[in-house]
């Protein structure tokens, strides 16, 4: 029996600098959810570096190529939501079109207002917190941190 309430939509991410878990949220970003779980059941973050760290402001990952100018190959339609990016807050890098987010991610260090509505939030951390605040800063990083292994909670057990 697992720990967290919903497994199913709980990440286990371990990183060079410890655990990190995130509360994901299907009634938020549906979609997102679905395609980050599918990713990371495929070993997709596996090894993948935080690429974009910057202090007071966020962490980014999910990048293929560790400098932010890849993905997985499919993008994702926009689900933005009324869900404010606060401390600990997972959502969804993009560039310029709404609709380009891929597998790309942030976690915010700090409350970041002005990205509400216009970024898809699809999760939270619940747990190890103080490993994001660790996270190497840069950008670009140089001899980043990296996520070692990212799981869904129901495929540990």
């Amino acid at each position: 029996m697992s720990q967290y309430a919903d497994p199913e939509n709980t990440l286990i991410m371990e990183t060079t600098k410890g655990r990190v878990v995130i509360e994901m949220r299907p009634d938020l970003a549906p979609g997102h959810v679905a395609r980050i779980k599918e990713l990371a059941r495929q070993g997709f973050y596996d090894g993948i570096v935080f690429h974009r760290v910057i202090d007071g402001f966020m962490a980014q990952t999910g990048c293929p190529h560790g400098t932010g100018t890849g993905g997985s190959g499919r993008k994702l339609k926009a689900e933005f939501n009324a869900e404010p990016h606060k401390r600990g807050t997972a959502s969804m890098a993009r560039a310029a079109n709404p609709d380009s987010g891929d597998s790309q991610f942030f976690i915010c260090f700090e409350d970041a207002p002005f990205l509400d509505r216009q970024y898809t939030v699809w999760g939270k951390v619940i747990e190890g917190m103080e490993n994001v605040d660790k996270i190497k800063r840069g950008e670009p990083v140089r001899d980043p941190d990296s996520i070692v292994s990212m799981k869904v909670a129901a495929d540990l057990n």
